[in-house]
């Protein structure tokens, strides 16, 4: 007999309640990961997060066999495949940690059902956040849709996240280990799109390494630094706590034992927040949370999608990041807002466009948190920006990247110009622009829209919506 851990967005042994608790039953232990794009739904992984997940399982393989275990690897979906895998190994139980994307819920629906009927035990655990979905509900049973609220309330009835789970020392093996496919004939992912495999080292001991150079090296400035893309301050672990690598309890647990975190760990609670209203609010990867936004008159023209997608819009900050997502997978938070409200409010695309471009690229494309920074900045999910919240790109620019070290190292062909110009080209004297062999339409172009003007249009389409009907959430 022996019991399998179902693996997914848990990919590491430290702080992973399945793995620990399969390791304690005292008997064998099949870890397995089952590759199933289709159970995804409309969100399966896109190019970058497939990168990064294969590259991922890889590191997870060797660290099982490191205390005498294997991966098995099957591909889905998960519903057929974990019955005929817990049959050949003769489970008596499978272990897994919980998921709450709206496909993962359904998925794990069908694979309770396929298990019961065969008399197989299931263990559900609590792994992905520190406050598991239910906690955070209003006196009328309705969740908080204000940050600020959730945050206090989690802070008061959560004031402890709990001891992490220590890492098993071994696993004991089946007596015959069931057939695994080789991790490259899954098809996960064939190619490293950009300069991702120069940039990042997935896996859970860089995830671990990770978080002590933050600890030690940024922590300590990212109150104050955060928001500078051009400054080494932020943590770069969103990647790995989304797939699982390491733990939010031991990243938790580590930056408060540092003066000064408050700020960080604020982040950490906004990764909560947005997973506690997907799953109250499953329909909003595709829809807002304020059903008027459903009336708004979003642009039917899209055909400056592409040219804020390639980072050639002529304002700088954004192409900066727009760039720095194509080549890296990953984007300074700060300069995510800076696009998407370029996108939402200068170019009134709708705000799916960019949450679906966004997934494409990002290695750290989390549904939950996507689709609550991309409704956040578009005015229509919980707690969001205010309609005429309308970041002006140049001067967020100037304000957050004052040296134009960001905008020079992802934007070459401005790296000349001093820094008045640097965020705004255009208002540069010729001999300014000529000295630094830069030729507005030709080697960088011309702003694509009018900054002021953009913004009294778009002003003009959220009054037109809110003049149509009341401020009504989803029910």
């Amino acid at each position: 007999m022996s019991v399998v851990v179902w693996l997914r967005h848990d990919l590491r042994l430290h702080d992973n309640p399945a793995l620990y608790a399969a390791s304690m039953a005292g008997t064998a232990v099949v870890p397995a990961f089952v590759w199933a794009p289709e159970d995804e739904g409309p969100w399966a992984p896109g190019p970058a997060a497939r990168w990064w997940l294969q590259q991922s399982l890889r590191s997870l393989s060797a660290d099982l066999e490191r205390i005498g275990s294997k991966l098995v690897l099957r591909r889905g979906p998960a519903a057929r495949v974990l019955p005929t895998l817990a049959h050949e190994v003769q489970a008596e139980a499978v272990y897994w940690n919980r998921r709450y994307e709206p496909a993962s819920v359904a998925t794990e629906r069908a694979v309770e059902h396929k298990l019961r009927k065969m008399g197989v035990r299931l263990e559900a655990h609590d792994g992905a956040l520190l406050l598991e979905p239910g906690f955070g509900l209003r006196g009328d049973g309705t969740p908080y849709r204000v940050f600020t609220h959730f945050y206090r309330a989690a802070l008061q009835e959560h004031p402890a996240v709990g001891t992490p789970h220590l890492a098993p020392s071994r696993l004991q093996p089946p007596d015959r280990w069931p057939a695994s496919e080789p991790l490259e004939s899954l098809g996960i992912a064939r190619v490293a799109p950009g300069l991702l495999s120069s940039t990042w080292q997935p896996g859970e001991r860089s995830a671990l390494r990770r978080l002590e150079e933050f600890v030690t090296d940024g922590l300590a400035r990212y109150g104050a630094e955060r928001d500078y893309p051009g400054r080494n301050t932020v943590s770069r672990l969103s990647p790995h706590l989304h797939f699982g690598e390491i733990s939010p309890r031991i990243v938790w647990q580590t930056a408060a034992s540092v003066q000064g975190s408050e700020p960080f760990l604020r982040q950490l609670m906004w990764r909560e927040f947005a997973y506690h209203l997907l799953r109250r609010y499953p329909e909003t990867p595709q829809e807002p949370l304020l059903e008027e936004y459903r009336r708004f008159p979003w642009c039917s023209d899209t055909s400056f999608l592409s040219v804020w997608q390639e980072g050639t819009t002529g304002f700088p900050i954004v192409d900066a990041g727009m760039r720095e997502l194509a080549a890296t997978g990953w984007m300074h938070n700060r300069v995510r807002l800076i696009v998407a409200s370029f996108l939402t409010k200068d170019l009134l695309i709708h705000w799916l466009s960019g949450a679906r471009h966004f997934w494409e690229r990002l290695v750290d494309a989390d549904l939950a948190n996507n689709t609550l920074g991309w409704q956040w900045t578009a005015g229509c999910g919980a707690d969001a920006a205010p309609y005429f919240r309308i970041f002006n790109p140049t001067i967020q620019g100037m304000r957050f990247d004052p040296d134009g070290s960001y905008v020079r190292a992802w934007v070459p062909e401005l790296k000349g110009l001093p820094v008045p110009w640097i965020h705004q080209p255009w208002l540069a004297a010729p001999a300014v622009l000529e000295a630094a062999n830069v030729h507005l339409g030709k080697t960088y172009p011309e702003p694509i829209v009018d900054h002021h003007q953009a913004r009294e249009a778009a002003l003009a389409a959220y009054d037109q919506m809110r003049r149509r009907g009341s401020r009504t959430p989803l029910p």
